[in-house]
């Protein structure tokens, strides 16, 4: 089955662009009515502010089976608090400079249309960074290495990864990300989502 996509984009070439390649995809289709997802950026006409997030929140409040792919040049934490504060079902956060190949739009739509989340991990730096900043933030309750590990995931490393950079075994990775998992209050499910799901947690206290 077609997946339904409507773009949202005020820059022509990319929107023409992004149409022609969603085009080439064996199971996309761009439409103009009933999308399964919305690719948007985030600065748009007519004061090229944050029309995109409030178009985006306003779709997933009023269509919650349409998931929305933002795709943008801004890795602002403003705009993705905005975004996530509420959760981050069906909704995606990508930068343009890093999207590398078809594929990874693709790939974020088909996510997104089915009710997961997709998060840059330089949007995910971001989040951490402004929670960190913030007075009574849930980091405080972190060790010195629970916050090293939080660090190297918002890098989009796996656990071999992590356990390479900081010398560790994929063992103590593990119950580093358990305890951080624990203190964050999130569930023992598991869950693809629960790497974005942690730095969430930062945003549910947030003045």
């Amino acid at each position: 089955m077609a997946l339904r996509v409507v773009l949202a984009e005020d820059n022509y070439l990319v929107r023409e662009g992004a149409s022609a390649l969603l085009a080439t995809a064996d199971d996309a289709a761009v439409e103009k009515l009933a999308p399964d997802a919305v690719l948007t950026d985030i600065r748009m006409p007519p004061s090229h502010t944050d029309e995109g997030i409030r178009a985006a929140l306003q779709i997933r409040r009023d269509h919650p089976a349409t998931g929305v792919v933002v795709l943008s040049q801004y890795a602002e934490g403003d705009y993705a608090y905005a975004l996530l504060a509420n959760g981050a079902a069906g909704l995606a956060y990508l930068l343009k400079e890093r999207v590398a190949n078809l594929e990874e739009i693709v790939h974020a739509l088909q996510t997104v249309a089915a009710g997961g989340s997709v998060l840059d991990p330089r949007v995910v730096e971001e989040l951490v960074a402004a929670r960190h900043a913030a007075e009574g933030s849930p980091l405080a309750q972190l060790t010195d290495r629970e916050r090293e590990v939080l660090a190297q995931m918002a890098q989009g490393k796996n656990n071999a990864g992590i356990a390479r950079s900081l010398f560790l075994s994929e063992r103590a990775i593990e119950k580093h990300i358990n305890a951080l998992f624990h203190k964050l209050g999130l569930s023992e499910e598991t869950d693809v989502h629960r790497r974005v799901m942690a730095v969430l947690a930062f945003l549910r206290d947030a003045p």
